[in-house]
């Protein structure tokens, strides 16, 4: 068996980006990544402002206290110089008149008619942005590689970006395989189970701006199997199937996949989800995951994940680990890794799932992360641990 860590390597030496981007308009891009570096052709802010509302004035024109009020200057307007001896009524975001080199918030004056007080003489630059103090012209102001959030929707909108190239969204075709399932709003009869796995990776899939082709439950049997592979395959980036990767007389899914294409990877030294595929059907790519619930949970995120991150083409694609302290104990210690299913408590540190087993996805529910447990590694309470968090893996 693959180590997780050789098999991650394989997933990720494998994925290639998505070959086709398109054009969105900036307002419809959210969560989208970044096909090309956006750069700045202004500065921001444009010119300099105030960052205050108060009086625009010369500090070499104190330590005169009152001084008269030569003009008013609201944002977006085209204040003209300053004539000397005076100050400016000016409110924040407004251009600086020049010849003013400081700024006196409106608490530290007093207004007395066309005039005003200064009771606090500035330094100067005080309360002054200046021009491209945020972003200069040419600056490289997002690299391509980018999930765009809101703030990045923002900055882009700051330099003028209408329009921007994003990689087109990954389509993905799933299904899943079991005689025991049926969809909830029907009836369970004798060895049924509700197919809980197709609302996990529906979200999980989601989560990640993927374009779902959802193929349903196909019957165990070799030729059902291939028959959806095909069809699966057809005109989509990735063949994702949940169930059947066992081995088991009627687990199809690699003697399936080894008919119409064929599998790189069987089977991966973790707990939970060592049945865990990756492979292509004819030449489209192919993860199998394992149909106990938390295992296709945790290979999902562990694993097809980061896979899908970097076909999505973002730059940062692995789920990144955070130290902290464990208040509970894990005197098993199998010869593989284990992803543990933990939540953070008040006192900082982490609290375990009393029961570990893969077909309890009440764990999951609970659970705000794994504990990325190395093969052997017992735990003692106080022990530093690998923590992810799910937030980062999605």
């Amino acid at each position: 068996m693959l180590t997780y860590e050789q098999a991650l390597d394989t997933l990720l030496a494998a994925a290639q980006p998505a070959a086709h981007t398109e054009i969105l308009d900036t307002l419809q891009a959210l969560g989208r990544v970044l096909a090309a570096p956006q750069f700045s052709t202004i500065n921001v802010p444009p010119a300099d402002n105030s960052a205050m509302d108060g009086y625009a004035l010369r500090s070499s024109d104190l330590p005169a206290q009152l001084l008269p009020i030569s003009q008013r200057v609201p944002a977006g307007s085209a204040p003209t110089a300053l004539q000397l001896g005076t100050a400016a009524r000016i409110f924040t975001g407004a251009p600086i008149p020049a010849g003013a080199d400081a700024v006196v918030m409106q608490e530290k004056c007093l207004a007395e008619g066309e005039a005003v007080r200064i009771e606090q003489a500035p330094k100067p630059g005080e309360n002054i942005r200046r021009a491209g103090e945020d972003i200069a012209i040419g600056a490289e102001v997002l690299p391509a590689g980018t999930r765009l959030g809101p703030a990045h929707l923002g900055l882009l909108a700051s330099i003028g970006v209408a329009q921007v190239e994003v990689f087109a969204r990954l389509r993905v075709a799933v299904f899943f395989t079991g005689d025991e399932l049926v969809m909830p709003g029907a009836p369970l009869g004798p060895g049924q189970i509700y197919n809980s796995n197709r609302y996990v990776l529906h979200g999980l899939l989601g989560a990640l701006g993927c374009v779902i082709t959802d193929l349903g439950i196909i019957p165990d049997n070799l030729a059902a199997t291939r028959a959806a592979l095909r069809q699966a395959a057809e005109g989509h980036d990735l063949v994702l199937t949940c169930g059947g990767v066992s081995v088991g007389e009627e687990d199809h899914i690699k003697a399936a996949v080894q008919a119409e294409g064929a599998l790189e990877t069987w089977k991966i030294a973790i707990k939970p989800g060592k049945p865990f595929a990756f492979g292509r059907v004819g030449a489209t790519p192919f993860i199998g995951l394992p149909g106990n619930p938390v295992s296709s949970f945790a290979t999902f995120q562990m694993l097809a994940q980061p896979y899908l991150r970097k076909r999505q083409g973002l730059h940062e694609v692995l789920p990144k680990a955070i130290r902290m302290r464990a208040d509970f104990s894990w005197s098993k210690a199998p010869p593989v890794r284990e992803f543990l299913r933990v939540q953070r408590n008040a006192a900082g540190g982490l609290d375990l799932f009393p029961k570990q087993g893969s077909g309890v996805l009440s764990s999951c529910a609970w659970a705000d992360g794994f504990v990325s447990n190395p093969p052997g590694q017992l735990i003692q309470p106080g022990d530093l641990v690998d923590y992810i968090p799910f937030g980062d893996a999605l």
